[in-house]
């Protein structure tokens, strides 16, 4: 049986597949040719990431198809119920990358509190003729510890952004409208293990008293941040989005940055994705990443592995 993983899959993954019996095609398909490739294939599994989209046209033209996995989280870009409701099985890798999230979040963050966005820029450009005025201009840093951290959504990419920020000596407070509370187990190197339970609060309340915010909520119609939001927040807090694209008001945001209400923020996902907008782009308050929260190699592998072994499970059963 073939599996076409259209938008990439770790070796790991591949190499599980093929000791099951599977053939494994990474040729990256073009969206309006990919109904012809898995029908003159015989493709029964397609793997997909954020890039290719498996709509209701799709799945209706491909018969030989058996399951749509999706490696990642989200999976707003595949008709999911129309998919199961034609017999199909829709997989995804919900817990494979949720640490690699969370410390691109923290990468963000202590980046954002202390300059390093603006100082990377500007150190190669006038580091030899403006030291005394750059250091003048970056020093007055942040720490984390000791600052309240919000997080709006606390499923599993939110609990594991709270445990990095517990380890960094920040208090946390989380809004979930699906969860009352969460018993968060932190491992350590040696063996020790401590947990935290966190009750969630209103959304209100996260806005109003932290320090810095961090969103972890699917895509939805309606954003999570917009400009009322921005006006309740503390004056100098820092934001982060590594969540979707649209879940925050980019325009209310730029605006926040202009009245001081925000700091500086960061960006992994844009609403205009693949091409954010050039006043995002170009604005020296904002830190940005090409939407690579799960972009590390040891999530892409648990990744491969997890739909690997959802995909021989289903289809030997």
């Amino acid at each position: 049986m073939k599996v076409l993983a259209n938008d990439g899959i770790s070796k790991s993954g591949i190499n599980a597949l093929e000791e099951a019996g599977f053939e494994v095609i990474t040729t990256t398909v073009a969206q309006e040719q990919l109904a012809n490739y898995i029908n003159t294939n015989n493709v029964v599994v397609l793997l997909v990431r954020s890039a290719t989209t498996v709509r209701k046209d799709l799945i209706d033209a491909c018969p030989s198809l058996k399951i749509i996995g999706r490696g990642g989280v989200g999976m707003d870009n595949i008709d999911v119920e129309y998919a199961k409701s034609k017999g199909l099985s829709v997989i995804n890798t919900p817990a494979a990358s949720s640490h690699s999230v969370a410390e691109l979040v923290f990468a963000h963050m202590y980046g954002l509190a202390r300059f390093l966005h603006n100082s990377n820029r500007d150190m190669p450009l006038d580091g030899d003729t403006r030291f005394g005025a750059l250091k003048k201009a970056y020093a007055k840093g942040t720490e984390l510890k000791g600052k309240t951290l919000g997080v709006l959504g606390f499923g599993r990419i939110g609990q594991a952004t709270a445990k990095v920020a517990i380890g960094a000596g920040m208090k946390v407070v989380a809004f979930d409208p699906f969860i009352d509370k969460a018993n968060l187990e932190l491992d350590f190197f040696d063996g020790q293990k401590l947990n935290f339970e966190i009750a969630t609060v209103s959304k209100e309340e996260v806005i109003k008293n932290s320090d810095f915010i961090t969103l972890h909520v699917p895509a939805q119609k309606d954003y999570v941040i917009g400009a009322d939001e921005f006006k309740a927040m503390k004056d100098g807090v820092i934001l982060v989005n590594a969540a979707r694209g649209g879940v925050i008001d980019e325009v209310a945001l730029v605006q926040a940055i202009k009245d001081g209400k925000v700091a500086r923020a960061a960006l992994d996902v844009f609403e205009k994705e693949p091409q954010p907008e050039i006043q995002l782009l170009m604005n020296p308050a904002l830190s940005l990443t090409p939407h690579t929260g799960a972009a590390t190699n040891e999530a892409q592998d648990r990744i491969g592995t997890e739909l690997a072994s959802q995909i021989i499970s289903i289809l030997n059963n």
